[in-house]
């Protein structure tokens, strides 16, 4: 019994130190998110259910867009001649607080909020990033700074950006190339994850591009000598990728897609298709690799005697860290705590990670300490990168899904759509609230982000990897 007050006495202390360290703007900042809670489940549960894929997130953009608007924010759709990008904004001067939100879903993932695979609609697509919580949260966010600058708390302009398009085409890209950052002093996002950190680790440069091959058709038996086929091409082509791979750097990738390899096996194929994607920690190893699959293109051509058409898709770079900024967050994740859950919620998690072949441990709720940054991390891509070259950017991480979830799979949705996504969600918001608010009130700590975003750059010129608009459908 001793034992167990004296246990209860400790976690009071530590819950009164905590309430000490906050101040009265960040405890004004956090309840505003309270506030809005209900309001900003309620849009990122619309934007689950909905599950719109790149560049055709309508209804999706304009929840964001509208709830912004009703919370005094001035929007502008259509930014970057993309109809699903927007910006909101409020105050004026300097500094100018970017915050970023995404929206988009991912083909093929559509699922119930229960613990093992059940698609809603079988074949559709569904939010297996979180994303559906990504816009929400930095709204919530985004509105949470807005309302101290109206109160006079602060002064500055913050600016939420909604950005389409992540799993797909990288809308930022063009975003970036139209001059959306070119007034903003630092840039705040975060994404879900399976744990809680200062998020100071990069990801892995890319670029896409599509190869299509053009032959002759011909009856397959009667007169294939009168055909010259494009899938013959297109065959030789993906075999002189894989025994390329053992000769690329252990950190670099090669994926590809085959999109059409002919529609019936009666006929030569007179056209094939395939999505090509080539990545690496840095850029300056992924251009030659790049060169050189591009070059396998015209070698696979010749082979099959047919013509081909390189077109080149999009490129983002790998993330530019800054940790100066990821300290400022770190001390905000350690102020907030933890995130609690229910015996029901550990038990969902759980249930998910029987369901994938996991461990079953339940969730990861602790504030990791700041991690020393990898020089070459292995991981996924983020259009946020380009962002990262033009503007310093500080990025998190928050749990909404079990420990060693699958990315990209059923089991982030099935977490999405629930309480245990809406907690890490609203995490989120408050962290990344916090942190603006720090930037807002202290000029020298923005100081100190943009001067270390300055170094780590260097010399080196920010030059986008696009060729032409973005492949939006009508435009």
């Amino acid at each position: 019994m001793k034992k167990i007050s004296t246990l209860l006495l400790l976690g009071l202390i530590s819950l009164n130190l905590t309430a000490q360290k906050l101040t009265s703007n960040k405890k004004a900042l956090i309840a505003s998110v309270e506030q809005h809670k209900d309001d900003l489940i309620k849009i990122s549960d619309s934007i689950w259910a909905l599950a719109e894929t790149a560049f055709e997130e309508s209804k999706s953009a304009e929840i964001l867009a509208k709830y912004a608007e009703e919370n005094g924010m001035n929007v502008t759709r259509g930014v970057a001649n993309i109809p699903t990008a927007f910006t909101a904004t409020y105050g004026s001067g300097k500094p100018v607080i970017s915050i970023l939100g995404e929206f988009d879903a991912l083909p093929g993932l559509s699922q119930n909020t229960v613990p093992t695979k059940d698609p809603r609609i079988e074949g559709a697509p569904g939010h297996g990033c979180g994303h559906n919580m990504f816009g929400a949260a930095s709204l919530g966010a985004a509105i949470a700074i807005k309302e101290q600058i109206e109160a006079g708390k602060i002064k500055g302009t913050v600016k939420f950006l909604g950005t389409p398009a992540e799993e797909k085409y990288f809308a930022k890209v063009w975003m970036v190339e139209a001059g959306l950052w070119d007034d903003v002093d630092v840039n705040v996002s975060w994404h879900p994850g399976a744990n809680i950190e200062a998020d100071v680790q990069s990801g892995l440069s890319l670029i896409d591009f599509i190869v299509e091959f053009y032959g002759q058709a011909a009856h397959a038996s009667a007169d294939p000598w009168n055909g010259r086929s494009a899938s013959d091409a297109l065959e030789l082509y993906t075999t002189g990728i894989n025994y390329y791979r053992e000769h690329i750097k252990p950190t670099s990738r090669i994926h590809y897609h085959i999109q059409d390899g002919g529609q019936v096996v009666n006929v030569v194929p007179d056209y094939s298709r395939i999505w090509v994607r080539v990545r690496d920690p840095k850029r300056k190893v992924m251009l030659p690799t790049y060169e050189q699959v591009k070059k396998m293109a015209e070698g696979a051509a010749i082979m099959a005697n047919v013509d081909y058409k390189i077109s080149l898709v999009s490129g983002i770079y790998e993330t530019l860290v800054n940790r100066s900024g990821g300290e400022i967050m770190q001390k905000n994740l350690e102020l907030l705590g933890p995130i609690t859950y229910t015996d029901e919620e550990i038990a969902y998690g759980k249930a998910i990670q029987e369901a994938t072949g996991k461990p079953q441990v339940g969730m990861d709720s602790d504030i990791n300490p700041l991690r020393e940054t990898e020089e070459l991390p292995g991981g996924g891509s983020t259009d946020v990168g380009d962002v990262s070259w033009n503007v310093p950017n500080i990025n998190l991480s928050v749990t909404v899904a079990p420990k060693d979830t699958p990315w990209h799979s059923w089991a982030v949705v099935a977490c999405g759509g629930m309480s245990i996504g809406h907690k890490g969600m609203i995490y989120a918001a408050k962290a990344m609230g916090m942190t603006m608010l720090d930037l807002f009130e202290n000029p020298k700590l923005v100081d100190k982000v943009k001067e270390e975003y300055k170094t780590r750059k260097g010399d080196e010129k920010y030059e986008a990897m696009i060729d032409g608009p973005p492949p939006i459908q009508g435009q």
